[in-house]
This record gives C-alpha cells, sequence and structure tokens, in this order.
C-alpha cells in the first residue's frame, strides 16, 4: 500500500471518529440483529441447545456487561454491535476483548439470567453450596488466589481468576459458565480440586431444570442503548473521569512521586523505562507476588498506560534510580492487587 493511500485511511478514520464521537448512542441505530454481536448471540444459544434448555435468554444493547437484578435479561456492551465502536472503545479504554473472552463473558451471563429465571437461589441446596443470596455485595473483596474451591475462569482478564470469590451469586455464574463451555473438561481440569462439588451439583441442577419452563420471566432492563441520549464523547468523557478519579490516589499520584517535574534540560519519555524493562518488571512481580504472569502484564500495562497518559519524564541521567523505583512501584501495586482483588 502506497504512503498516499496510507495516508487517506488515516484521514477517513479520523473523520469517522469524529462524526460517531459528537453523536448521540440513541441516535447510532445499533441492535444485535445483522451485527457483529450476533454471532456470539447465536453461539451461546447453540451452547444452550446442546444442553437441552428450553429456556432462552434475551439480550439487550447497553453500557457494559450484566444482567439487571434478578431479571433473566443479557445486557451486551454496545460497542460490539458495530465494528467502529469496537475500534472506539479499544482506543479509548487501551483495551478490548478478544472473541474468546467474549465468549466466556456471554457464559458468565447466562449463569445469572438462568439463576434468575429459575429463582435458584432460593433452593436450600443452593444456598447450602454457593452462600447467602443476599450477602453484601462488595465492590473491593480478598479473594485467596490459592484457593481451590472456586473455578478460574477468565484467565485472561486481570480480574477473571478470582471473579468467583466476589459473591455467591458470582460464584453460581462463574460455576455454570465453566460446566456450559464446549471442551471445558471439568471433570479432569477439576479432578482433585473441593470446587468439583458445586461443578457437580450444577451439573445435576441443569440436567433438572433444562427442559422446564422459567418461573421467571421479566424482561425490565436498565439503560437500553436506545435511552442513551449522551454522546460518545460523553460517553467516553464520563467513563474517563471515574476512571481517573479511581486511578488518581492509586496509581497516577504514586507515578508522580517516581516522576515529578523536572527542569533538567534533557527530560526523556518515562513509558520507555517501562517498554525497556519489561522483562525484568514482570519476573520481579511474579517473584515477589502470587500473581501469574497475565495478572502481572495487565498491572505493567495500566502503570504504561497511565505514564503516557500522564506525559510523564524523568531526567536523563536518573534513568537507574527511576527503573528502580518502578520495579518497586510494580511489586507494591502487585501485592495490593493480590490482597483486594482489584486495581484501582
Amino acid at each position: 500500500m502506497s504512503a498516499s493511500n496510507v495516508k487517506s485511511l488515516v484521514q477517513s478514520w479520523e473523520t469517522v471518529r469524529f462524526e460517531l464521537l459528537n453523536r448521540r448512542i440513541s441516535d447510532l441505530n445499533l441492535k444485535i440483529e445483522g451485527s457483529p454481536a450476533e454471532r456470539f448471540v447465536q453461539r451461546l444459544r447453540r451452547e444452550l441447545e446442546t444442553k437441552k434448555f428450553i429456556f432462552k435468554p434475551s439480550f439487550y444493547l447497553t453500557d457494559a456487561w450484566g444482567c439487571p437484578d434478578r431479571t433473566p435479561v443479557i445486557g451486551v456492551p454496545f460497542y460490539l454491535a458495530d465494528e467502529r465502536l469496537t475500534r472506539l472503545e479499544e482506543e479509548q479504554n487501551g483495551e478490548m476483548e478478544d472473541p474468546k473472552t467474549i465468549m466466556m463473558l456471554f457464559r458468565h451471563e447466562a449463569g445469572h439470567a438462568i439463576n434468575y429465571a429459575f429463582k435458584l437461589w432460593e433452593r436450600s441446596s443452593w444456598k447450602e453450596i454457593f452462600g447467602s443470596f443476599t450477602k453484601p455485595y462488595r465492590d473491593i473483596f480478598r479473594p485467596d488466589r490459592f484457593s481451590r474451591q472456586f473455578v478460574r475462569h477468565i484467565d485472561a482478564h486481570p480480574y477473571g481468576r478470582t471473579y468467583a470469590q466476589k459473591h455467591p451469586d458470582e460464584d453460581f455464574a462463574e460455576t455454570f459458565a465453566v460446566w456450559l463451555a464446549p471442551r471445558s473438561d471439568w471433570r479432569n481440569r477439576y479432578k482433585h480440586w473441593p470446587v468439583l462439588r458445586k461443578l457437580k451439583y450444577v451439573d445435576c441442577l441443569m440436567r433438572e431444570i433444562r427442559r422446564q419452563k422459567p418461573r421467571n420471566i421479566r424482561r425490565k432492563v436498565v439503560l437500553p442503548v436506545e435511552k442513551m441520549n449522551l454522546t460518545l464523547a460523553d460517553f467516553y468523557g464520563k467513563k474517563a473521569d471515574v476512571f481517573r478519579r479511581s486511578a488518581r490516589g492509586y496509581v497516577d499520584d504514586r507515578l508522580r512521586q517516581v516522576f515529578p517535574p523536572s527542569r533538567a534540560e534533557v527530560l526523556l519519555p518515562a513509558v520507555d523505562l517501562f517498554r525497556r524493562r519489561r522483562a525484568e518488571l514482570l519476573d520481579s512481580i511474579v517473584r515477589w507476588s502470587s500473581l501469574d504472569e497475565k495478572e502481572a502484564d495487565a498491572i505493567l500495562r495500566k502503570l504504561e498506560s497511565r505514564t503516557k497518559t500522564l506525559d510523564l519524564r524523568y531526567p536523563q541521567g536518573k534513568k537507574r534510580s527511576r527503573e528502580m523505583e518502578i520495579a518497586a512501584l510494580a511489586v507494591a501495586l502487585a501485592m495490593d492487587y493480590a490482597y483486594t482483588g482489584r486495581l484501582a
């Protein structure tokens, strides 16, 4: 491809991006049918049919993944309904779920939908296996990363490996997702784990209800895409504000301590230190925390992203000391994450 063609494509995307950001989401006429999201919906339906379920969950487009409280309807992020929006989402947030992770998230939400459709949480056996559904739901929790009482589902996601520990409802949804996944081989994978009891319970329970009609057919939805009247620019601006507020005291301020303002004549981009020392930083995090390499990599990517966004720099002669400081910071954040279950 010639340089002029490349330039034309870049300019074309710049124009598309500008036009999209200034449109209201509700005016985009987004639908699951006929969109890139439909193939994932159809695949989930086929997986449920393979398991001989009569129940078919409903789907709608909204701002994020989720099922409304005790409502068997699956909310799908609107950006999955348009390839341009998928690209924009990745640009705005620095990451995007790959197809494998998207299907894992669909199976997880299907677990919630089935729980709500059949009111499984009311069963004494469900409570005995998973705990009380009315247990307070906390955003911050302290997972045991070595526990074998819970499935480990979305390994590619920094919070996926311990998400089942967040709440009994999430524990069931994650267990169901592992049970539903084709070729998951859960009987062998978890053969010597106590969590096998949960998986066998889900297996028996699903065989019992799969040919039954749901007890709960509520269709209440929260923030459907047709009522999202913000422009995309405002939507991402609000998301960025929330991110900045949550990160400011946890990551940004600590990065600014490592890379304070300087009047030195030669200042180098701090993000390059993370890129050059990536292998050593990964090794340090894995060695000194209980995280695995994927989780350590997620932390490094966040530090890189925030360092670049803040345009942090350091004096040319301070390279070695800054490298030592970012190594200490990365390990400290990793240990915080291992303890609290979240990273800003």
